[in-house]
C-alpha cells in the first residue's frame, strides 16, 4: 500500500513463496467415523484407566441406569395403586439394554434435550409403557440420581484398589522393618530411621485416605423422586393429595436403587456441595500418592530404591544407561490434575442460583468423571510400583557410613564419660577433629575420616575397642522396628480385613 515493499520481494512480483510445510498444514480432515484415531481420544480412557473404571462412566452404564431408573419409578408407583400394568412393566424389563443410541441421537439433535430424547427412545420400545415412562419425575431425577449412583460404584472399585496398594505396601514395610536408612530433614542428612519405618509414613496417609473414601461413599445418599423444584409437588398431585404415598414412593424407589438414605431436602439437584465432598477426598489422595512417588524419585536418584524396570524397557531415547522412574512420574503428574479438579466443584457450588442452574452440567460431565479416572490410574500405578520395588541395602549402607561418623559423636563422648574422661575436654577434642574431617570432605573431596582420626588419637584409648558397637547403625534408628511392627499389627491389618477377598492378582502396565 502506498508504495510500500513486497512482503516477500525474494518472490517474483513480491507472491508468497511455497513452504514445505503448507501440504501439511492443508491436510485434508479426516472422517472420524471411518477413521476413530482422526478425533480426540481423552488418554485417561484411551492410554491408561481399567476397562471398569471406563465402563463406569460410560454412556451405556448411564443410560441404561436412567432406563432401571424409570423401571423403579414405575414398579414403585404402581404398587401404590397408579394404574400401571404388569405388561407395562414387563415390557419396561425387557428393553433395558436394547437402546437404540443413534435414535437418541437425532432426537437430541431435533429437541436439545438428552433425557426427554432418551425417553422418546424408550417409549419407542416399549409402546405399550410410553405413557407411564417418567411419570411425575423430572430430568435430574434420572441424572442426578444416575450421577450418585455411579460415584457410589466408582469409590467401590478405588477401595479394593487402594487395599491393594497399601496390603502390598505393608509386606514391603514389614520385610525392611529393621534395616537402617538414613533420614533426611530438608533433605539434609538426619538421624536414621529404617526402610520399613519410612514406608509406614506413606501407608499412614494411605490408611487416612482409605478411611476418607470409606465416609465418603457411605455418607452418598440417593436424591429420590423429588419433582422439580424439590417439593414433590407433582407427585402428590398423581396421588390425590397423599403424603404418606409420596414419603413411601421416595423410599421405595431409594430403596430398589440400593441406598439406605435419600436426602430429606433437595432442590431441582441434590446439593453440589457433594461433588465437592466426593471431589476433596479424591483430591486428598493424590496428595498422597504424589509425596509417595516424590519420594521414590528421590530415593532412585540416590540408588538406594527403584521401581520396577522391565528388561526391554528403555529409560531415555538418547541416553541408554538410564531407569528414569517413569511409573513414579507418571503418578505425580496424574496426581497434580486429580488434585486441581476440586475447584470445579467449589465454584459450580458457590455459583448454584436458588432451587437449580443448568451451568453446572456441562462442568460436572467432566470433572467427575475425570477425578475418578484420575485415581483409578493412579492406585493401579502405584500397586505396580510396590509390588516390585528394589531396594539396595549395600548403596544405603555407604550413605549411612558416610553419614553416621559425626551422628556418633553423642555417643562417643558418653562412652568417654563412663570411661573416665571429662565430658567438656572430650567435647572439644571431638570438635576439632570433625571440623578437620569435614574440611576433607567437602574441599579435597575425600570420605568422611572422622572415626579413623578417633581411633589414631591416643585420648579416645579408653574406647577404641568399644568403636564398632557405637558405629553400629541398628543402635541409631531408635523404636523405629517396634513402631512398624505394632503399627501394622493394630492400625493397618485391621482397615484391610473387609477387603481381603480382593487382595489377589498382581497389576501388569499395558503402557
Amino acid at each position: 500500500i502506498g508504495g510500500a515493499p513486497a512482503l516477500y520481494p525474494a518472490a517474483a512480483g513480491g507472491a508468497r513463496p511455497r513452504s514445505p510445510f503448507r501440504r501439511a498444514a492443508v491436510m485434508a480432515t479426516p472422517c472420524a467415523e471411518e477413521d476413530p484415531l482422526a478425533r480426540y481420544r481423552s488418554p485417561l480412557v484411551s492410554r491408561y484407566a481399567s476397562a471398569e473404571m471406563g465402563f463406569n462412566f460410560s454412556e451405556r452404564k448411564k443410560f441404561g441406569t436412567w432406563r432401571r431408573l424409570w423401571l423403579y419409578l414405575a414398579q414403585a408407583e404402581k404398587s401404590l395403586g397408579l394404574p400401571i400394568t404388569d405388561e407395562q412393566i414387563k415390557e419396561m424389563e425387557a428393553n433395558l439394554d436394547n437402546i437404540d443410541f443413534k435414535m437418541a441421537a437425532e432426537e437430541e439433535k431435533k429437541l436439545r434435550h438428552d433425557v426427554m430424547a432418551h425417553v422418546h427412545t424408550f417409549a419407542h420400545c416399549c409402546p405399550k409403557a410410553a405413557a407411564i415412562i417418567h411419570l411425575g419425575a423430572t430430568s435430574c431425577y434420572v441424572g442426578d440420581n444416575t450421577d450418585l449412583i455411579v460415584l457410589r460404584d466408582g469409590f467401590n472399585l478405588l477401595l479394593p484398589k487402594l487395599a491393594r496398594v497399601i496390603s502390598r505396601l505393608a509386606d514391603f514395610a514389614e520385610a525392611h522393618a529393621d534395616l537402617p536408612t538414613l533420614g533426611f530433614t530438608h533433605y539434609q542428612p538426619a538421624q536414621l530411621t529404617t526402610v520399613g519405618k519410612r514406608c509406614c509414613l506413606w501407608i499412614q496417609d494411605l490408611c487416612m485416605d482409605l478411611q476418607n473414601l470409606e465416609r465418603a461413599r457411605d455418607d452418598l445418599r440417593f436424591r429420590g423422586v423429588k419433582g422439580t423444584t424439590g417439593t414433590q409437588a407433582s407427585f402428590l398431585q398423581l396421588f390425590e393429595g397423599d403424603h404418606s404415598k409420596v414419603e413411601e414412593l421416595d423410599r421405595l424407589v431409594t430403596e430398589k436403587a440400593g441406598f439406605k438414605r435419600s436426602y430429606m431436602v433437595t432442590g431441582q439437584t441434590y446439593s453440589r456441595k457433594v461433588d465437592i465432598e466426593v471431589l476433596s477426598v479424591l483430591a486428598s489422595l493424590g496428595a498422597s500418592v504424589h509425596k509417595i512417588c516424590t519420594d521414590i524419585r528421590l530415593l532412585a536418584n540416590l540408588k538406594e530404591i527403584e521401581e520396577p524396570f522391565e528388561k526391554d524397557q528403555i529409560g531415555s531415547s538418547a541416553m541408554p544407561y538410564k531407569r528414569n522412574p517413569m511409573r513414579s512420574e507418571r503418578c505425580c503428574s496424574l496426581a497434580r490434575h486429580l488434585m486441581t479438579l476440586v475447584l470445579d466443584p467449589l465454584q459450580t457450588a458457590s455459583v448454584q442460583w436458588f432451587e437449580r442452574t443448568l451451568d453446572d452440567s456441562a462442568n460436572r460431565r467432566v470433572c467427575l468423571a475425570e477425578a475418578f479416572l484420575t485415581a483409578d490410574i493412579i492406585l493401579s500405578t502405584l500397586q505396580n510400583i510396590s509390588e516390585g520395588l528394589v531396594v539396595y541395602p549395600k548403596v544405603i549402607d555407604r550413605r549411612i557410613r558416610q553419614e553416621l561418623p559425626f551422628m556418633a559423636t553423642e555417643n562417643i563422648i558418653m562412652a568417654m564419660v563412663k570411661a573416665g574422661g571429662n565430658r567438656q575436654d572430650c567435647h572439644e577434642k571431638i570438635r576439632v577433629l570433625s571440623q578437620q574431617a569435614a574440611a576433607v570432605v567437602k574441599q579435597e573431596g575425600g570420605d568422611n575420616d572422622f572415626i579413623a582420626r578417633v581411633r589414631a588419637d591416643p585420648y579416645f584409648s579408653p574406647i577404641h575397642k568399644h568403636l564398632d558397637s557405637l558405629l553400629d547403625p541398628s543402635s541409631f534408628t531408635g523404636r523405629a522396628p517396634q513402631q512398624v511392627a505394632k503399627f501394622l499389627k493394630e492400625e493397618v491389618r485391621p482397615a484391610l480385613i473387609p477387603y481381603q477377598s480382593k487382595m489377589g492378582g498382581k497389576i501388569e502396565l499395558t503402557l
